[in-house]
């Protein structure tokens, strides 16, 4: 506290580690500022099925001053966080037109999420879209639609091939979801909407660097996933990684040595690198980040040297915790409960403490694989836990309802995706932006992700 003035905490990125820190501060004696690129908070769990086109965006993205309406201590600001300075404990920011935004703070918490990780190979996100917000599910759903409608369109049985052609990289849940949901659409949802081709002609790969799919689970649910995957059509390629890409194949090294892969839709889902924020923290404290870009942070979360500041989710190394959403909703918690106890005047703080509450991943419709609290399910029961797990932590009962009638029309009674819409803009863009990206980047090997940016924003 300064003076007559309340405690300023200011919070960077309304994600599941922002915004519960966020809420935890409802009864601070503080005014709480959150800070992000969007105006909404994203329940990353279910963005896959954003870009299969069973879900609306706006049922798993609810708008952050919604979702803090009624609490009065708090605000939401749409900007770009492009500068921490800790000396002075001001957040530098950019407004949507550009103007120029300083947020003096008393507590910083930074939750700024991670992004994509091409492993050195930047470029190749003109060619293999990731998938870590709406506008890259919605770029998904445009290329794996547009794949479909170009191969009804092509009378060369190899350019159709090609379209038909998906793969994806990396079998992790993201993964595994995500080819679980194109097979299903090729196989079961569009084989009636087509006339001039086979959609379940389609050729669906999943590649995988390790030697099994859902690397961090149980050996049982990892092979009980590969059997159920194979069943729906999908070729796994273990130990296999990609090598190189253009805007019509998909280069890969495995066991048998090097092959090109015809494909026109690439997606990938291999690897995530913590936001450039994180290393802007680690520099002010004169420390290294891993190998994934994130910062480490003391036991409660704090920065060394900085107790007034404090990092979560995905962006921290804290206990060897896997970046998914539990431990950035339990660190956001516990950092919102810390700055909430020193302003009453007790500094006695426990080190955080995670509560494994397990994992789980759906491969398709009725089959799911879950590991909670040593009980390890499979199948329809899996998909049951599965899916009344995520229903629990989406924000607002009304997207919760909205969520459980769109699974049961989208999947019990129509078998159809009500939500895979796109225009002739769309679909052109999709067939020629991997082309002129690709041209770009080639001469000078520079990153291409502002060209996939520019692309989406485009598009936006």
């Amino acid at each position: 506290m300064t003076g007559d003035r309340r405690h300023q905490v200011v919070v960077v990125g309304g994600g599941f580690g922002g915004l519960n820190a966020v809420r935890a501060l409802a009864e601070a004696d503080a005014e709480v500022t959150v800070v992000d690129r969007t105006n909404h908070h994203l329940f990353q769990p279910l963005l896959y099925q954003v870009a299969a086109g069973i879900l609306p965006p706006g049922l798993i993205a609810p708008a952050l001053r919604s979702v803090l309406k009624e609490q009065r201590n708090s605000r939401a600001l749409l900007a770009d966080v492009h500068e921490l300075d800790l000396a002075n404990r001001l957040v530098r920011a950019q407004g949507p037109d550009g103007r120029p935004l300083e947020l003096r703070y008393d507590s910083l918490v930074v939750a700024a999420g991670a992004t994509h990780s091409y492993f050195g190979h930047d470029e190749w996100a003109a060619f293999a879209p990731g998938m870590k917000t709406v506008e890259d599910a919605r770029l998904v759903r445009d290329h794996i639609l547009s794949a479909f409608e170009m191969a009804e369109l092509a009378t060369d049985p190899r350019e159709r091939a090609e379209w038909l052609t998906f793969v994806v990289i990396g079998a992790g849940p993201t993964g595994v979801e995500l080819v679980g949901q194109v097979a299903e659409l090729a196989h079961d949802v569009l084989p009636r909407d087509y006339r001039s081709v086979d959609t379940t002609e389609a050729r669906i790969l999943l590649l995988e660097g390790a030697t099994a799919v859902l690397p961090p689970f149980h050996p049982r649910l990892r092979r009980w996933t590969h059997r159920r995957l194979e069943q729906m059509g999908v070729q796994i390629r273990l130990d296999t990684m990609a090598v190189a890409m253009d805007d019509e194949s998909v280069t890969v090294r495995g066991p048998a040595g090097e092959e090109t892969i015809r494909a026109r839709t690439r997606i990938w889902a291999a690897g995530v690198r913590a936001s450039p924020l994180a290393r802007m923290l680690a520099e002010q404290v004169d420390t290294e980040t891993d190998r994934a870009g994130r910062v480490a942070v003391n036991p409660d979360c704090t920065l060394p040297g900085h107790p007034e500041v404090f990092a979560v989710g995905d962006m921290v190394s804290l206990h060897e915790l896997p970046g998914v959403a539990q431990p950035a909703i339990q660190e956001g918690k516990y950092v919102g409960r810390v700055i909430t106890a020193r302003l009453a005047g007790d500094e006695r703080v426990e080190p955080f403490r995670y509560v494994d509450r397990g994992s789980m991943a759906t491969i398709g419709y009725r089959a799911a694989v879950a590991d909670a609290f040593g009980v390890r399910v499979t199948g329809w029961v899996g998909y049951l836990a599965w899916a009344f797990i995520h229903v629990l932590y989406l924000i607002g009962w009304g997207n919760r309802l909205g969520t459980l009638y769109t699974w049961a029309r989208a999947l019990v009674f129509s078998n159809n995706r009500g939500h895979r819409i796109i225009t002739f803009e769309e679909a052109t863009d999709q067939c020629l932006h991997a082309q002129r990206a690709g041209q770009r980047a080639a001469p000078s090997l520079r990153p291409a992700g502002g060209a996939a940016g520019a692309a989406r924003r485009q598009k936006g």
